[in-house]
């Protein structure tokens, strides 16, 4: 297979949020962030991956962090390589759809407050919930990097993928990022699809790549991508890197170098860099948020098509209730709920409702006899539409007669900002507190009451790791 000419290779490092999403619950806090952040501006990255995702979330729920304020820090010290963040489309950062109003100001604040690049997908690959957020992205000058979330299925050949990227270009994408979270693309396959969408897509059109090394190809996929023209791949430093994170990023650098792919990066560079996260780790360690489980290859992966995150949450939900030896038959319905339902990618929030059906499935002894309104959701069509039409027999049984939804979910949904807004007035500081409360309702409300026990003096000091609710 001859390999193609290519400029330098773009790197875009996740340490400061998918590795450590990835590896240990998202659990780095700001201060272990700030110390290297000059270093990590002088490297010469494409951009640094370093909020949204679960982040948000993990700021106000269990750090006592405000995620607006940790974005302000990063770019204070961040003054040449763009910040980059994920976004779930209509989701934004959550788990269901928001209206456009509340998608258009987040956008807008996101971007104002420090971030470039915006990575943003569907879970259904519905570019539909994706027009809004795109549209900010342009509106208000970020990088727009349409992500296609990456599976196999009958559905899901090179030519979805292709066509779907072309949609996305169609609809104002710079960037277009082939989002491989649970590790299913292989090296040859990503070499064909990254082939095929340089040849299809605008040479002004970027292509990204996002893999993950859990089945433990994740290193392969890159170079294979890379041979076949990718424009930018995503790593993650060592400390955090490998296993369910990203490829890391010094064995990749090394490899390109002197190569007509070399990034550039000077690896003397990274080594102070990579000391200190080696420290952050040690703590993550300590904490118990970071396994040496998370190192090894799951060839799990590949078989039930399970990102890591979603393997830890069947291993708990069954454990909750007392029925850990129940996994292998979970892991085995996983594939038969999926395909029910019209092969949605297993990304959230899809992965987390098509995962918990499989355990109701199992433990019930028969299918679909318990169904979670999310899964009834998915097959309503209230997170967009499906990839396939799903099976007739498990819909009737599900939702019986209920009309289905068939235009873009959001479209249902009144403008929700301003009354968000009268909901916390009392506690809003700034215009963003509107958004932390619009997408993480009570978690958000927590946060802002220990915000204002902080300030006016009351011990918050705790032990329990997540924020406490104070009386105001």
């Amino acid at each position: 297979m001859a390999e193609k000419a290519n400029k330098k290779v773009l790197i875009t490092d996740t340490i400061l949020r998918d590795a450590h999403q990835s590896q240990a619950a998202t659990r780095m806090r700001t201060d272990e962030m700030i110390p290297v952040l000059e270093q990590l501006d002088e490297i010469g990255y494409y951009s640094l991956e370093a909020w949204g995702g679960a982040t948000f979330d993990t700021c106000l729920r269990f750090l006592n962090e405000d995620p607006w304020e940790r974005l302000r820090t990063l770019k204070k010290h961040l003054k040449k390589t763009p910040i980059q963040m994920l976004l779930r489309g209509q989701n934004l950062l959550g788990y269901r759809h928001y209206a456009d109003d509340v998608v258009e100001k987040f956008v807008q604040k996101s971007i104002e407050n420090g971030v470039t690049v915006v990575r943003v997908f569907d879970a259904l690959n519905d570019p539909r919930n994706l027009e809004t957020a795109m549209c900010a992205i342009k509106k208000y000058g970020g990088v727009c990097e349409a992500a296609i979330s990456y599976t196999t299925s009958p559905v899901h050949t090179t030519e979805y993928f292709v066509k779907l990227a072309k949609t996305l270009e169609g609809m104002g994408a710079d960037n277009i990022c082939i989002k491989d979270m649970a590790n299913l693309l292989l090296p040859y396959t990503a070499y064909d699809l990254v082939s095929r969408l340089k040849k299809e897509l605008s040479p002004a059109t970027k292509i990204h790549l996002h893999t993950h090394n859990t089945a433990g190809t994740g290193d392969m996929v890159n170079l294979k991508a890379i041979e076949a023209g990718a424009d930018i791949v995503d790593c993650a430093l060592s400390p955090l890197g490998n296993g369910t994170s990203q490829p890391a990023t010094e064995p990749l650098v090394a490899t390109l170098q002197g190569t007509p792919y070399d990034t550039g990066i000077d690896i003397r560079k990274l080594l102070p860099v990579v000391n200190h996260f080696k420290g952050v780790a040690e703590r993550l360690k300590k904490d118990g948020f970071l396994s040496p489980k998370v190192l090894s290859i799951d060839i799990n992966a590949l078989i039930y098509q399970v990102p890591g995150g979603m393997l830890s949450n069947l291993i708990s939900q069954l454990k909750q209730q007392n029925k850990s030896e129940k996994l292998g038959e979970v892991l085995a319905e996983v594939p038969n709920v999926r395909k029910d339902c019209g092969y949605p990618p297993l990304v959230t929030p899809s992965s987390q409702i098509v995962g918990t059906q499989a355990v109701l499935n199992v433990l019930a002894g028969e299918r679909y006899k318990m169904v979670t309104k999310e899964f009834k959701g998915l097959l309503r069509g209230e997170y967009g539409k499906l990839p396939a039409e799903p099976d007739a027999d498990v819909v009737k049984k599900c939702i019986g007669e209920e009309k289905r939804i068939t235009c873009r979910p959001a479209d249902e949904l009144k403008p929700e900002y301003e009354a968000f807004r009268s909901e916390i007035a009392p506690y809003i500081r700034q215009e963003e507190d509107v958004l932390s409360y619009a997408v993480f309702g009570q978690v958000a409300l927590n946060y802002f009451k220990w915000r204002t026990a902080r300030d006016s003096g009351v011990d918050v000091n705790f032990a329990s790791g997540e924020n406490k609710v104070y009386p105001v």
